[in-house]
C-alpha cells in the first residue's frame, strides 16, 4: 500500500543550503568531527598537526562537517585555544581545500562582533564553498573576553538579539532598517548575498534568550552533551516549542568527546564532556541519541589517546556506515 502522508506528517526539515540540508536529516543522525582534529590534552593549545591533510581525509572518509570555534583569546580560565586559526580566515582556506563535507563553526560569539562583519564573511564563505556554511551563533560564556574587548558582560543577551535581527535582515534584499548596530536608509546592501538567499543559523544553548525565542528564531539548536534520555525530553520540549510557533521541526545537534580505544568492547568510562570507550559502545550511545530526536554529533578528538588517522579510520569502518543513508 502507498503511505500517503497527511497534512500535519513532518516531511524533513525545511532545506537551506547545500551544508544544512546534507548535515540535518529528521529521523537521523550524522557524524561530524570537531577542529582541530588533534590530541592536545596536555595543554590549551593544538600544534595543527597535518591539519590539512586530516580535514580532507575526513571528507574523503564520509564525515558529514567540520566544526570550528570562536576563541578570540586564549583565557587560562577556559583551557583551549580552539583551531588557534580566526575562524573566518580558516573557513575561507577549508572552502579552498574541500569540496563536498559542511563547514560549521560552533559558535561565532555575536556580542563581541559587529553584525555587519559576521554577515559579509559568512555569506563569503558560503558563497566560495558553494553553500556548505552552517553557522552557529552564541552569547558568550567567557567573561574574560568582554573588558579585553570594552564589551559589558552583563547586556550580551539584548546584543545578540539585536545583532541575530541585523544579520537576519541584510541577508535580503536592502530595505530601512533600524538596530542598535546601525540604521540602514534602504538604497545601502551588503554583498555577497548567500548562495541560497539565507544562512542557517543554529543558536547554541539559550544564549541568554527564553526557551520560545530559541525555538522561533532559529534554524536549529546547538546543545551540550546529555545522556540520551535527557536529551529526549530536551527534544521533544524544542519541537514543541517549535510547532507553538507554526513552525516546522528544527534539528537538533551536540558534541562529543572521545577517547576511542583499540578493543572495540573496550569498556566505556567517563571523560570530560564525552567518554572513552570502544567502538561498539560508542555505536550504541550513537544510536541511543539519534533514537533521542539528535540529529548531528560532533566528535571532538582532542583527548583521544590512539594515532588520529588510525582513530578517523577506526570511525569511518565501524560507525559511519550506520548513519549514511
Amino acid at each position: 500500500m502507498v503511505h500517503t502522508p497527511v497534512l500535519d506528517e513532518p516531511l524533513g526539515f525545511e532545506r537551506i543550503n547545500r551544508g544544512y540540508d546534507s548535515v540535518f536529516q529528521l529521523g537521523r543522525l550524522t557524524i561530524g568531527l570537531v577542529v582541530p582534529i588533534e590530541n592536545y590534552s596536555q595543554g590549551p593549545v593544538p600544534a595543527m598537526t597535518r591539519h590539512l591533510e586530516r580535514a580532507r581525509l575526513a571528507e574523503d572518509l564520509g564525515f558529514s562537517a567540520l566544526w570550528l570555534r570562536d576563541v578570540p583569546f586564549n583565557v587560562p580560565s577556559f583551557g583551549d585555544a580552539g583551531q588557534v586559526f580566526d575562524p573566518w580566515v580558516y573557513l575561507g582556506l577549508l572552502a579552498g581545500q574541500t569540496k563536498r563535507i559542511a563547514l560549521g563553526v560552533a559558535s561565532i560569539v555575536l556580542p563581541l562582533r559587529h553584525p555587519v562583519h559576521v554577515a559579509k564573511a559568512a555569506a563569503s564563505v558560503d558563497v566560495l564553498s558553494g553553500g556548505r556554511l552552517i553557522l552557529g551563533v552564541a552569547s558568550g560564556d567567557r567573561p574574560d573576553e568582554y573588558p579585553a574587548m570594552a564589551a559589558r558582560f552583563d547586556d550580551r543577551g539584548q546584543r545578540f538579539r539585536a545583532s541575530f535581527d541585523y544579520i537576519r535582515h541584510v541577508g535580503r534584499e536592502p530595505s530601512p532598517f533600524d538596530n542598535p548596530y546601525g540604521r540602514l536608509h534602504g538604497r545601502m546592501d551588503i554583498l555577497p548575498k548567500p548562495s541560497s538567499g539565507r544562512i542557517p543559523l543554529l543558536i547554541t544553548g539559550g544564549s541568554q534568550q527564553s526557551p520560545d525565542w530559541v525555538a522561533r528564531h532559529g534554524d536549529g539548536w546547538m546543545v551540550y552533551p546529555d545522556a540520551p534520555a535527557s536529551q529526549a525530553r530536551r527534544v521533544q520540549d524544542y519541537r514543541g516549542r517549535t510547532a507553538a510557533a507554526d513552525r516546522g521541526p528544527m534539528p537538533v545537534m551536540q558534541p562529543l568527546y572521545v577517547d576511542l580505544q583499540a578493543d572495540p568492547d573496550a569498556t566505556p568510562q567517563p571523560i570530560h564532556l564525552g567518554l572513552r570507550t570502544g567502538s561498539r559502545h560508542l555505536l550504541a550511545t550513537l544510536r541511543s541519541l539519534e533514537a533521542s530526536g539528535v540529529n548531528h554529533v560532533a566528535l571532538n578528538l582532542r583527548h583521544n589517546s590512539a594515532d588520529i588517522e588510525t582513530t578517523l579510520q577506526r570511525l569511518a569502518a565501524a560507525i559511519l556506515p550506520a548513519f549514511t543513508a
